[in-house]
């Protein structure tokens, strides 16, 4: 595999995450470490890079975006709008806020 492969619409792409609210507080991650220190760490969850084909709808659609581009081992910080995220509005509980995700690419598989 290429280290220099970019991230495209169709890729595998496994990638760990940090999300948090503006201001810092952390709302997800992907690392056990840092569920840890931030008080989220659920025993029953397995810690490991996320897995999303790009362009599928799979993720909401700044982190989609936001991943197209990217290689291996490249780390990247994103701030989601809500359009982007939840929407402005609506049942979900993260509806109308701004997230931010700090990521870090750990694999890309082509089909």
């Amino acid at each position: 595999m290429s280290l220099e492969l970019k991230a495209q619409k169709g890729d595998t792409v496994s990638v760990h995450y940090i999300g948090k609210f503006p201001g810092g507080k952390i709302f997800d991650t992907s690392m056990e470490k840092e569920a840890k220190s931030a008080g989220l760490y659920n025993a029953a969850r397995d810690y490991h890079p996320l897995m999303v084909i790009l362009g599928t709808g799979k993720v909401i659609q700044g982190f989609d975006e936001a991943l197209m581009g990217m290689k291996v081992n490249e780390e990247k910080e994103v701030v989601i709008p809500p359009e982007k995220a939840y929407g402005r509005s609506g049942n979900h509980p993260m509806a109308g806020k701004t997230l931010q995700f700090k990521l870090r690419v750990t694999n890309i598989r082509r089909p």
